[in-house]
């Protein structure tokens, strides 16, 4: 005893139980880490998908009136059938153009066109239509705004901001309507030093660029020293020559640049690269188009009611994205803004989102198409693989005689469960559409693929749990006089079926994020039409996500993020929708 307590109690014993503990805290440690790692990437995961996907739940409203004249949409009131067909687009182009008759030029009126959607006359159609009397009256229009405007209204590309300032302003107009402005106090001092610093980052482009060329410059030059002939000597002369003139010039637009910018003095341009300096008065819009701390020049953006500006209440306005860095123009903005003042702007529920197809507008963009799509993929998938898979298993677990040949299907279907999705599609392409005709493009097409893609994991699943049945119950089944088909239906199938189910749920929640299989037999073709059945052309969630991730629109970010949340949420019930079969129904033997 003496002998064991003397090992036990021993220092070396002592280190070695200190040396296990202090790896079981590590591993502990480890463990913490690892889950604290991979909770962070998820919460930065759905923070990012959830906060694009904000900008998809609203959408945007220019109200103006209209008159609705039958001769202008050149329709007979009378006749319904002609009121399909009216020039509904042009109408409300025209009387947008006349609520800005102030803008002149094609660019100018063509970016006016893009305030509002192009679902603004389908809308306008649809609501004549469905009340003919209408026409021969002025009514308000609510009109789609565009996805540019939609963003803009949103802040997405910056929100205008209004400076502190205190300070009288006298404005000059001269003969081009350029107009001079000189402030009591230094108020365009902040946007002097943004311009400033803006001119210091340029110098430091300019000094890279001239040790390039100076680098150059020497390389030339070694290269003169070593030419074999007076005809290349003189050539790669000249080439040095050349690289340290354009170093003199870089070097000496450096020292001018950064003399402006360190001149508190100064009178800057203001170019797209710079924020955007606008001015309110007197019914009017200014343009800033050069700075200094307490003057500017702008141009006129809107006509003032009166150029008397002496004592006038004024409000400046800075942008503090770039022209060059967003897709909306500072005269755009001008005019979204006398909207907004006027109150003919709203922002109401994006309810379109959920109820309408796909366009190749992003405002006009829903994802009912893709869920219905999505659905019927889904009934096609579960009517085809779950009764397949479980008689299957059924007949290998109960059934089956155990040979070779049981083993060579068994160890098939286990490499089946492996195989990656893209195979089943080229599969799906080859056979079914190339050889047995099934509808490109059709939810048929795509359940069949996604049956055999899940086919391998329920089979597995529903053998598992129908081996997970204690022999026990066979027997006293079998005792009672009970076929082994009788066994097998009416006592291990319905014991089972808890553990099937929640392996066949989890089957379709991994077929309903599958993508690249359902590209390959068409699905991800332009889809509008909500499809009305297993036939009918349609898309899923997954490819949708894929082709709005594909599109150059900056909002259908937004709607991609969307369609991203929504099926989440979809696989989130449908594995909640698991764990509450398997917790509600499983037994314990």
């Amino acid at each position: 005893m003496n002998e064991l307590s003397a090992v036990h109690g021993s220092d070396a014993s002592q280190r070695r139980l200190k040396k296990r503990r202090a790896a079981e805290m590590r591993l502990k440690a480890y463990g913490i880490a690892a889950i604290f790692l991979a909770g962070a990437a998820l919460v930065t995961l759905m923070w990012s998908v959830v906060g694009n996907a904000r900008y998809a739940l609203s959408e945007s409203y220019i109200t103006l009136p209209i008159e609705l004249s039958a001769e202008e949409l050149g329709v007979d009131p009378s006749d319904p059938s002609t009121l399909r067909g009216g020039s509904y687009e042009r109408l409300v182009r025209d009387e947008v153009r006349e609520r800005f008759d102030y803008v002149e030029g094609r660019t100018l009126r063509r970016e006016l066109s893009d305030l509002y959607s192009a679902a603004a006359a389908f809308d306008l159609r649809d609501m004549v239509i469905a009340d003919p009397d209408l026409i021969g009256q002025t009514i308000d229009v609510r009109m789609l705004a565009s996805d540019v405007t939609d963003l803009y209204l949103k802040g997405e590309f910056g929100t205008l901001r209004t400076p502190d300032t205190d300070a009288d302003l006298d404005f000059t107009f001269d003969e081009e309507d350029s107009v001079a402005i000189e402030a009591s106090a230094p108020i365009f001092e902040d946007i002097l030093r943004d311009v400033q610093r803006d001119l210091v980052q340029l110098s430091n482009r300019r000094e890279r660029e001239a040790g390039r060329q100076e680098a150059g410059r020497v390389e030339f030059e070694r290269r003169a020293e070593a030419a074999e002939t007076e005809e290349e000597r003189t050539r790669n002369l000249e080439e040095a020559q050349r690289r340290a003139d354009a170093r003199d010039a870089l070097l000496a637009e450096v020292e001018d640049l950064r003399a402006r910018a360190d001149d508190p003095e100064g009178f800057e341009e203001l170019t797209e690269n710079n924020e955007s300096v606008l001015i309110q008065v007197n019914g009017g819009w200014l343009k800033a188009t050069a700075v200094s701390a307490s003057t500017a020049t702008a141009e006129i953006l809107v006509p003032l009611a009166d150029r008397n500006l002496a004592g006038a209440d004024y409000t400046l306005y800075v942008q503090p994205v770039p022209a060059i860095a967003r897709p909306i123009s500072d005269e755009k903005i001008v005019w979204i803004e006398e909207l907004r003042g006027d109150g003919a702007v709203e922002q109401v529920f994006n309810w379109r989102l959920f109820s309408a197809g796909d366009s190749r507008d992003p405002e006009r963009a829903g994802i009912w198409g893709a869920v219905v799509g999505s659905f019927w993929t889904m009934i096609v998938t579960f009517v085809l693989a779950f009764p397949v898979g479980t008689l299957a298993a059924i007949y290998l677990e109960e059934f089956a005689p155990k040979n070779r040949f049981t083993d060579f299907v068994e160890v098939n279907i286990n490499n089946l469960a492996a195989v990656p999705s893209i195979v089943f599609g080229l599969l799906g392409l080859a056979v079914f559409l190339g050889f047995f005709g099934v509808p490109r493009s059709a939810p048929i097409a795509g359940g069949i693929v996604l049956a055999l893609m899940t086919l391998p994991t329920i089979i597995i699943a529903s053998r598992a749990a129908i081996r997970a049945v204690p022999p026990s119950i066979r027997d006293a089944a079998l005792g009672l006089g009970a076929s082994k088909l009788q066994t097998s239906f009416h006592h291990v199938l319905p014991l089972a079926m808890p553990g099937i189910l929640t392996g066949t749920i989890i089957g379709m929640a991994q077929a309903l994020g599958e993508t690249a299989p359902l590209i390959l037999i068409g699905m991800v073709a332009f889809i509008v039409d909500i499809p009305g059945g297993i036939t009918d052309p349609a898309t899923v969630l997954p490819v949708q996500v894929f082709r709005w991730s594909d599109f150059p629109e900056r909002a259908f970010e937004a709607r991609t993020a969307a369609a991203i949340c929504v099926l989440l949420i979809f696989l989130v019930l449908m594995n909640a929708l698991a764990v509450f079969l398997r917790k509600r129904f499983e037994r314990r033997w």
